[in-house]
């Protein structure tokens, strides 16, 4: 039970099937007080439900990532179930419009250029920025995200995301730069592809599971449950010394050039 008495806020959970949920699961299991959130009444219902199957008082709060008054009051909940202190936040956030996810980059259009860094890319500041109060009374925290390998290779059909993924990866070195002295890591999991809602919106996603299954060193995909894992390890003190870091949770596959 490493994480005991500890605290942990879990932005972006869907459904059971979410990346973000496995890591909530890890971090309960290991002894953490977990509060989710939900963006809408339209996914409220399948949050709740989650929320319930653990623990009757697991807190949940309803928090749109681009809308700011929504950070601040979600933190405040926050705030108010853990006693004013925040050890550890996931950032499990990522969105493009259908549109921008077919065809070339070269048909993405500023609005939805701008929409998908807003969401996936952006959110992982002002989310951080909102958690830092917390964790500045806590004496320290950890912040975690998630991306993938189409942050610096070319993933067909991937497109904007890609770049959104680039841009994380980045913020997530800057932020440790910036609140190292504080006490505050932060890191990513880059994690293999999995059958969640998300991917869904990715054409020919069958294929990339079919390849990556095919080349990488396991000869098979990665699970929510591995990833959960090692998001769980990242944000524990098990990782105290580890901040700026991307950590490939993808079978090897990875490391392979053919």
């Amino acid at each position: 039970m490493i994480l005991s008495g500890k605290t942990a806020l879990v932005v972006g959970v869907a459904n059971k099937n979410s990346i973000a949920w496995a890591i909530a699961e890890a971090l309960l299991r290991e002894g953490a007080k977990v509060a989710l959130t939900y963006q809408n009444e339209r996914v409220e219902g399948r949050v709740r439900d989650l929320a319930k199957s653990v623990s009757p008082e697991l807190p949940c709060f309803q928090l749109d990532a681009t809308n700011e008054a929504e950070i601040a009051t979600a933190m405040k909940g926050v705030g108010e179930a853990f006693g004013g202190k925040l050890d550890m936040l996931v950032h499990s956030i990522a969105f493009a419009k259908k549109e921008d996810l077919e065809g070339g980059v070269v048909e993405t259009t500023a609005e939805g250029f701008k929409l998908a860094q807003e969401i996936s890319a952006y959110t992982l500041i002002s989310l951080t920025r909102g958690a830092l109060p917390m964790m500045q009374a806590a004496g320290g925290g950890s912040v975690l995200s998630l991306t993938y390998l189409g942050a610096e290779r070319v993933i067909p059909n991937y497109n904007v995301m890609g770049i959104c993924k680039a841009s994380l990866e980045a913020t997530t070195r800057y932020l440790a730069w910036d609140l190292g002295k504080q006490g505050v890591r932060v890191n990513a999991v880059s994690a293999g592809p999995i059958k969640t809602l998300a991917a869904r919106g990715i054409s020919g996603f069958s294929t990339v599971l079919d390849t990556v299954a095919g080349m990488a060193p396991l000869g098979r995909n990665v699970t929510t449950e591995e990833v959960g894992n090692a998001g769980m390890f990242l944000l524990s003190p098990w990782a105290s010394g580890i901040t700026g870091e991307v950590l490939y949770v993808d079978c090897g596959y990875n490391i392979m050039g053919m």
